[in-house]
């Protein structure tokens, strides 16, 4: 009965990885409301304490959703796309810097010598990449900048999001009730422990996260910001927002600001004051935004959260991406229970027998 058991539970899940690799751009949609429904039932549930009825207190919720998607669209979107063009604008002027100043500067600095390094190629492969990333922003921007009518498109054709959105949230309860009579009753005293600390795993990583992300995107763009950098907000919120694979934010963004500001004030003590503000970003995410949104009832390390994202992405596209951190937090909670088993066993402990072939007696001893 094992046998056929173990079978059955891995013929499931061979069917659920195939379907999941199989759906997955119809798929996209539907986890992505899932998630959304995950993140805001709290909400939903202290609305209906306070004696709203569920639809209503989902409604409330949604209009708020969709208040801050209209402000972002509103005010940040043609912001971030000035700051945009302004980079686009200044790629003949970053081409003009690095064949005068960046490159003469590397020389000297680790004593090239100039003889053994071709430096007309290096110039000519620099000066022809660089107008070429202009073209490719260009056609972006010009696509982005048509006009309100494609981001009203594009929200049009993702309309089934908020509907499954509502559902999902409106009958959120049911939900769960119906996923925990789906569980024998025999097993419910061992799973449902188990299932409530997945849950508060991957409930306090998702919101804490989505946290952190928003606090390091507020503290680089009102940091680059008081710096003086007129690309800080495009800077900062992509660096925040990247910022869910660990260094990546940090690194991605101290390089595109610290090239901003070199093209933009052409001094290099303004470089170092952006490399602050950064390095203020990294102790304030280190020592308050993460102990205080994440605390330590994760503990996925770096390396594990990098390789989940890669290989979700590898396997599975972007339903993979999405589903990778969540996969992983779940993952952890059982290795945990798994290790707390073994170490609580008898073979751990020392309480096994050793069994009669290993035991010497006087006898054999020649």
């Amino acid at each position: 009965m094992n046998a056929w058991r173990i079978a059955g539970l891995s013929l499931t899940a061979v069917i659920g990885i195939a379907l999941l690799w199989l759906l997955g751009p119809v798929l996209t949609p539907f986890l992505i409301a899932a998630a959304l429904a995950y993140l805001f039932d709290p909400m939903v549930e202290r609305l209906n304490a306070w004696k709203l009825p569920r639809t209503l207190s989902v409604l409330v919720v949604m209009l708020l959703m969709m208040l801050m998607v209209t402000v972002f669209f509103l005010l940040v979107i043609p912001l971030m796309r000035h700051e945009f063009v302004l980079v686009i604008e200044r790629l003949p002027a970053a081409t003009e810097w690095f064949d005068k100043t960046a490159l003469p500067w590397i020389v000297s600095t680790f004593h090239i010598d100039s003889d053994k390094l071709n430096l007309a190629y290096i110039r000519e492969t620099f000066t022809d990449y660089i107008p070429a990333a202009g073209d490719v922003l260009k056609t972006i921007a010009g696509k982005v900048g048509q006009g309100g009518m494609a981001i009203i498109s594009l929200a049009v054709n993702l309309v089934m999001i908020p509907v499954v959105f509502f559902f999902l949230l409106r009958d959120w309860p049911q939900i769960k009730e119906g996923t925990n009579n789906l569980l024998p009753p025999r097993w419910r005293t061992v799973l449902t422990p188990l299932v409530h600390e997945c849950d508060q795993a991957l409930s306090a990583f998702l919101r804490g996260q989505l946290m952190v992300m928003l606090a390091l995107a507020a503290v680089y763009t009102v940091g680059l910001w008081m710096v003086g950098l007129d690309i800080a907000l495009l800077v900062g919120v992509f660096a925040g927002l990247a910022s869910f694979i660990p260094y990546l934010g940090f690194a991605l963004g101290l390089v595109l600001a610290v090239v901003g500001a070199l093209l933009q004030f052409a001094d290099p003590v303004m470089a170092l004051w952006v490399i602050g503000v950064f390095a203020i970003g990294q102790i304030l995410e280190g020592a308050v935004f993460q102990p205080l949104l994440l605390g330590d009832r994760i503990g996925l390390h770096p390396v594990a959260v990098i390789f989940a994202i890669l290989a979700g992405g590898h396997l599975f596209g972007f339903v993979g991406i999405l589903l990778a951190l969540p996969v992983a937090a779940i993952l952890l909670v059982l290795l945990r229970h798994a290790l707390r088993r073994y170490q609580q066993s008898p073979f751990y402990n020392g309480d096994v027998k050793t069994p009669p072939a290993a035991i010497e007696t006087p006898g054999d001893i020649t």
